[in-house]
Order: structure tokens, then sequence, then C-alpha cells
């Protein structure tokens, strides 16, 4: 007579519960084990009870075990994330090469070159391209001319204000000046007249240059006594006489 098939549930009695537990729990500790025996396999077992006791195998020790499942977990992972960063840098390169060479093609047909595959309305586009193309870079030149223009004339109003400013500050030092010259003159009007009645007039003496070359001519003594003295001035003329 066969076993019967148990019921996949928790059971409510707790002494069964617990006799379940370890007897489940011894069989299976005992399959590991004939496991890693008979085929050879690297097995670890980790099994934690309700009240939280911890029971375990390990054929080759559970942590070279953890780390060897932990290298070949995360290898895996990293291994495909690689490989989906790589696909998606593949297809963003070629997006941007597609990108690029129509880029230069366009670039091209500006210049005028490789217009031969292109077609009526190709070429029909292209033409409205470049008139519209030309209208934008006129326009924007005009604006940066009359930009400039306005600078130009900011810059003219400046100094003209500036030069205003500097006239009115000349004029009005002018008229300051011209005030204080007016009221200096009468003074030296005064003291140069007093200082030309206090100077002495000088005294002009009236003398006929002589040049003696050679020799002096003496005259004597009384000679020129005689000379200066007159009869009308000598009292004693009469009585020599």
């Amino acid at each position: 007579m066969g076993r019967g098939r148990v019921e996949l549930k928790r059971i409510e009695n707790k002494i069964n519960r617990q006799v379940t537990f370890s007897k489940r729990r011894n069989g299976l500790l005992k399959k590991a084990y004939e496991l890693s025996v008979l085929c050879e396999a690297e097995v670890a077992l980790i099994v934690f009870s309700s009240r939280g006791k911890l029971y375990e195998f390990g054929s080759a020790g559970i942590p070279k075990t953890l780390e060897r499942y932990q290298r070949c977990c995360y290898n895996s992972q990293d291994s495909a994330v690689v490989d989906r960063e790589t696909q998606t840098w593949y297809q963003e390169v070629s997006k941007l090469k597609a990108k690029y060479d129509s880029l230069l093609r366009s670039q091209r047909h500006l210049l005028g070159e490789d217009l031969g595959p292109l077609s009526v309305k190709e070429l029909q586009q292209l033409e409205r391209q470049l008139e519209s193309t030309l209208y934008q870079a006129r326009q924007r030149k005009t604006q940066i001319m009359l930009d400039h223009m306005e600078e130009l004339r900011k810059k003219e109003r400046q100094l003209g204000e500036t030069n205003k400013q500097l006239r009115s500050k000349l004029e009005a030092e002018g008229t300051s000046f011209r005030a204080l010259q007016g009221s200096w003159e009468p003074n030296s009007l005064l003291l140069g007249s007093s200082s030309f009645s206090a100077q002495p007039q000088p005294t002009v003496v009236d003398c006929e240059p002589t040049l003696h070359i050679g020799y002096h001519h003496f005259i004597p003594p009384e000679t020129s006594i005689a000379q200066n003295v007159t009869p009308e001035s000598n009292p004693l003329h009469g009585w020599f006489l």
C-alpha cells in the first residue's frame, strides 16, 4: 500500500510542523551530499528554520561557493549590460554618420557641386533655399550697419555734450579772468606813477671825447689857471697892474 499524496500547505499543528521540518531538512541535506558525491557537483545548501536557526551544507565551503556564484552572476549581468550599451552606441554612431553624410551632401549642393543627380524639383528647392539664405544674410548685414550707425550717433551726441560743457566752462573762466584783470589795472597805474616820481632824474653831462695818440700835451699849471681865471672874476688883476 503506497503513501498518500500530502497536500502542500502550512501545517497548523506546531509539533507536527516541527517534526516535518526535521525530517525534510535531514533528507534535503542527505540529497545534497549524495548529489555532490555522485555527480562531483559543487553544492551549497543554506536553511533557516522558523525560529531563525541556521542549517547549511557546502561540498567546497559555503563562502567559496557564494563567491563563485556572485562572480558568475555579476559577470553575466555586466556582459549583458555591455552588450546593450555597445548596441546602443553602434546605433547612435550609425545615425550620426548618416546625418554627417547628409549635411556634407547639402554643403556640396550649396557650393554648386554634385548637382547632376538632382532633379528639377530638387534644384528649385535648392534655389529657394539659396534665395532665403541670401535674404537673411543681407537683412542681418543691414541690421548690423544700422546698429553701428546708432552707436556712432550716440557717441556724437556724447561728444557734443562734452564740447558744450567744456566751452561753457572755458567762457566762465575767461569772464572771471577779465574781471580780475580789470580790478588789477588801477592799482598798477598808481604804483607806476609813484615809482616814477620817486626815482631821481639822471644828469646829462656834455663832454667831447678826445683821442691822444703818441704823446700827451703838457699844460703848465699856471697857464691852465690863467686860462680858467678871467679879469672879471680875478680881484687881484688890477692890483698887479
